[in-house]
C-alpha cells in the first residue's frame, strides 16, 4: 500500500499537546503554502511558552509580508530559521528521510539526519547536518563529509541521559546494512560517548571533527538542569553552535518513565542559555537551535525573542507529511507509513511528502514574516533576544526572572488535575504484563505542560546527565537500587514497600509473595513488622527460607517536623513514618522538612524517613520522594488493582512480581540517566537532581528545589 494522501484524524480522547487544532493548522500550511493564523492567545494552557505573549501586537495576516526571514551562520545561508529535526533512518521508514532532505534543498533550509547512519538517497542532498552519536551507527568519513555540518549528539529531549533506542522489530535488512548492526536486535546506543567523559573530551572531539571535515560542528543536548553551564562549555570548546532539545520533544522510541519525568522545557533552557552566553561574552558567532514542541511560527517567534537563532521542527514536519499522532512509532505499524517497519507492506510516497513539507515550510516562513511585520521589525535578526517585546501571564515570579521578561506573576495551585488518568493506568497495565519499563513514542503528554498536575511531585523534573558529568548506562551497567533500613539491619532491593492493610486476600498474598521474592517488604497490620530478608532456596521448588530475623524496631509516626528533637537520638527509634493520609499537609512538604531538620541537627544518618500515602502512583513518585529526603516509600496496594483494571486478573502473583520488578528497573533507568550508581547514597535528599517547572515559588523554596533554567 502506498500512502500519498492525508488519513482522517482519529478522535482524541486523552490529553494531547498535538491537538486537532494544531494538526489542522499544520495541514493547512502543508496543503496551501499560505499563512493561516498567528499570535493566538493560549493562556488556559499550563505550558510556559503558551503563557508568554508579544506586547500590544495585532495578528494581521497578508499573503506577501514585507519582513525578511533570511539569516546566515557559520557560512551557511538560510531562507528562514527552520531546521527540519534530527530523525533517523530506522525511526523513519526511509522515504520520509528522502522527502525531508529534498524539501530542505528546495526551501533553502536545513535537515538533520539523526543517528541511524545515512540513507544513500539522502546522501545525495547537500543541505543536511549529519549526526555523530554515541553508537557511531554507520558513520565513516564519507558520511561526515556528506552535508554542510556535523552534529555531535550528546542527548535528546525525549530521553535525556540515555542513548537512542530502535526496537529490534524495526531493524530490518535495510536498517541492518546502513547501521551495520544485526537484524532483529534492539539498537540501543550507549548512554555516554565512551570517549567523552568531560568537557575537555568534548573539546577534543569538536576539534577532531573540524579537522577531518572542515565543516561547522554543532553539539546536540537535552534541556536539563545544567543547561546554562553546558551551553557555556560547548561554546568555550569551540563548537559553532548548540541544538537544545526540550522536554516533550518527539521520538521514535523511549522508556515512558524517562520521557515523562526528565528534562526541562525549551523556553526556560533557551532563555538561560542565551543569558549565560551574553554574560560570559560568548554569544557572538555562536548559534542556538531550539527544539522540542515547536508547533507553529508563533512558538518560533517567541523562542527567537528569548534568545534562539533557529528553531527545529520534527513532529510538526511529520504532521505536515501526514502523521495522525497515534503514538505507535516504536511498534513499526504506523498507519501513515512514516515510521513503519521497512517490509514493503506500507510505503510512504516521496512526492507527496516533498510537496506537503515544502508547502509547510513556505507557509511557516510567511507566518513568521507576518509576525515580524506586526511587531514593526524588518528582519528576523531584529527579533533575536528581544525579551522586552514579551509579557508573561500566570507565571511564577521565579520563572519570569529566569525568562527575563515582564509579566503578571501568579503562584498556581499545585493540585489542579486528577491522580489517575488513562495514561497512568495504561503505563501500569503494561508494567504488570511485561515486567519491563514501558516503551512509547512521540512527545510527552505528562504534567505540568499538558496534563494538569495532581500533586507537587508532578511539577518536578529529574536530571539527565550530559557534558558536565556522564550518565551511567542502565542497559549495560548495574545500578544499585537497594536500601538499608533500621541501621543496616533490614535490606530492600528497591525503596518500595507495599501497604497491604485492608487489601483483598489475593492481592495481599500476591504482593507479599512478590515483595519477599524480590527483596522488598510489605506493610501489615502490626504497623511496622519485623523486617526479614527472604530468598528462594536452590531446590528448584520455590520454597522460601527465612535468612535471618531482625530486631524489632518501632518507627515513630510523625505529623510534622516539629515533633523532632535531639532527645530522640537516645530513644532507639530507627526512624519516622510520614503518613500523608493523617497529615494536614502534602507529603512532599513534610518529607522535605523532616529531612532538612535532621540535616541541620547533624543527625540525618541516624534515622530512616519512610514516606507513606494512598495517593502515590508509580516509580517516578518514589524516585522524586527519595530525592526530597525519603529512604523508602510505602505504596498503596490499590496500584495493583488499578493496573489490572476491569479485565481478567490472570496470575496475580506473576503480575505483582512484574509490577515490583518493573518499578525497580524504572528507578534504575532514572538513576542511571541522572548519573547515579547507588540510589541510597547518591539520590536520598539530593534535591540538586530535581528542578521545578513553574511550581509555586513558596513551595519550591520550602522543598529547596531550584526552578528549571536557574543558574
Amino acid at each position: 500500500m502506498i500512502i500519498k494522501a492525508y488519513l482522517p484524524l482519529p478522535k482524541q480522547t486523552d490529553s494531547e499537546f498535538w491537538t486537532i487544532d494544531k494538526i489542522e493548522h499544520i495541514r493547512h500550511l502543508a496543503t496551501t503554502g499560505k499563512p493561516y493564523k498567528i499570535l493566538d492567545k493560549r493562556r488556559n494552557s499550563l505550558r510556559i511558552l503558551d503563557r508568554i505573549e508579544f506586547k500590544n501586537v495585532e495578528g494581521k495576516i497578508v499573503e506577501k509580508p514585507l519582513a525578511s526571514t533570511y539569516l546566515s551562520f557559520s557560512g551557511i545561508e538560510m531562507t528562514t530559521p527552520l531546521y527540519l529535526g534530527d530523525m533517523s533512518y530506522g525511526a523513519l521508514s526511509g522515504n520520509p528521510n528522502i522527502a525531508i532532505a529534498t524539501a530542505a534543498d528546495l526551501t533553502g533550509t536545513l535537515a538533520g539526519t539523526g543517528e541511524g547512519g545515512l540513507h544513500p538517497e539522502v546522501a545525495k542532498h547537500k543541505r543536511i547536518f549529519v549526526q555523530w552519536a554515541s553508537a557511531r551507527f554507520g558513520v565513516d568519513i564519507d558520511v561526515l563529509n556528506a552535508g554542510l555540518g556535523v552534529v555531535i549528539k550528546i542527548g535528546q529531549g525525549a530521553k535525556p541521559g540515555i542513548g537512542g533506542h530502535l526496537p529490534g522489530s524495526k531493524v530490518t535488512k535495510a536498517i541492518s546494512m546502513t547501521r551495520r548492526i544485526p537484524e532483529g536486535i534492539d539498537a540501543i546506543s550507549p548512554a555516554p560517548h565512551h570517549d567523552i567523559y568531560s568537557i575537555e573530551d568534548l573539546g577534543q572531539r569538536i576539534e577532531a571533527l573540524k579537522e577531518a571535515t572542515g565543516k561547522p560542528v554543532f553539539v546536540k543536548v537535552a534541556a536539563t538542569n545544567y543547561i546554562p553551564y553546558i551551553t557555556s562549555g560547548v561554546a568555550r570548546m569551540g563548537a559553532d553552535g548548540i541544538i537544545i532539545d526540550g522536554h516533550g520533544a518527539g521520538t521514535g522510541a523511549t522508556p515512558e518513565v524517562i520521557r515523562d519525568n526528565l528534562g526541562i522545557p525549551i523556553e526556560l533552557a533557551v532563555a538561560s542559555a542565551d543569558s549565560v552566553l551574553k554574560k560570559e561574552g560568548l554569544r557572538d558567532k555562536f548559534t542556538i537551535i531550539a527544539a522540542g514542541r515547536i508547533s507553529d511560527a508563533t512558538d518560533a517567534a517567541k523562542l527567537i525573542a528569548l534568545g534562539a537563532d533557529i528553531v527545529s521542527v520534527g513532529t510538526a514536519a511529520l504532521i505536515a507529511m501526514g502523521c495522525v499522532m497515534v503514538h505507535k512509532c516504536h511498534i513499526g505499524s504506523c498507519p501513515t507509513a512514516l515510521t513503519s517497519k521497512i517490509d514493503g507492506t506500507r510505503i510512504f510516497d516521496i512526492e507527496f511528502g516533498v510537496k506537503t513539507l515544502v508547502n509547510f515550510v513556505n507557509g511557516f516562513s510567511l507566518e513568521l514574516a507576518n509576525i515580524l511585520d506586526n511587531l514593526g521589525l524588518s528582519s528576523i535578526q531584529e527579533l533575536k533576544g528581544r525579551r522586552d517585546l514579551l509579557y508573561g501571564f500566570g507565571l511564577s515570579r521565579d520563572v519570569l526572572s529566569i525568562l527575563g521578561i515582564e509579566g503578571e506573576a501568579e503562584e498556581l495551585n499545585p493540585k489542579l488535575g486528577e491522580l489517575w488518568n488513562k495514561r497512568r493506568k495504561f503505563h501500569l497495565h503494561e508494567l504488570i504484563n511485561k515486567g519491563e519499563p514501558t516503551i512509547t513514542s512521540m512527545g510527552s503528554t505528562a504534567p505540568p505542560d499538558v496534563e494538569k498536575p495532581a500533586r507537587i511531585l508532578d511539577w518536578l523534573r529529574s536530571d539527565g546527565a550530559q557534558v558536565t558529568r556522564p550518565p551511567i548506562d542502565p542497559y549495560r551497567e548495574d545500578i544499585d537500587t537497594s536500601f538499608l533500613l533500621n541501621k543496616g539491619k533490614a535490606y530492600l532491593s528497591l525503596p518500595v514497600i507495599f501497604n497491604v492493610i485492608g487489601a483483598p486476600k489475593e492481592i495481599a498474598e500476591s504482593l507479599s509473595w512478590a515483595s519477599y521474592a524480590l527483596g522488598s517488604m510489605v506493610f501489615v497490620e502490626s504497623t511496622v513488622p519485623k523486617y526479614s530478608e527472604i530468598s528462594f532456596s536452590n531446590d528448584g521448588k520455590g520454597k522460601i527460607n527465612w535468612s535471618y530475623e531482625i530486631e524489632e524496631g518501632y518507627y515513630l509516626a510523625l505529623k510534622s517536623e516539629d515533633e523532632i528533637d535531639d532527645t530522640l537520638v537516645n530513644k532507639g527509634i530507627p526512624g519516622f513514618i510520614i503518613d500523608e493520609d493523617v497529615l494536614n499537609e502534602d507529603l512532599e512538604l513534610v518529607v522535605s522538612d523532616v529531612d532538612t531538620k535532621l540535616k541541620e541537627a547533624g543527625i540525618r544518618n541516624k534515622f530512616d524517613i519512610i514516606a507513606k500515602s494512598s495517593k502515590l502512583r508509580d516509580s517516578a513518585d518514589v524516585f522524586k520522594l527519595v530525592a526530597l529526603g525519603a529512604d523508602a516509600v510505602i505504596m498503596p496496594y490499590q496500584i495493583l488493582e488499578i493496573a489490572i483494571g476491569e479485565g481478567s486478573k490472570g496470575n496475580l502473583k506473576e503480575r505483582a512480581f512484574n509490577l515490583i520488578s518493573g518499578m525497580k528497573k524504572e528507578i534504575a533507568l532514572m538513576a542511571g540517566a541522572a548519573g547515579v550508581y547507588s540510589v541510597q547514597s547518591s539520590l536520598t535528599g539530593n534535591r540538586e537532581l530535581l528542578r521545578a517547572v513553574n511550581l509555586n515559588s513558596y513551595i519550591a523554596r520550602r522543598i529547596r528545589v531550584k526552578q528549571a533554567g536557574s543558574l
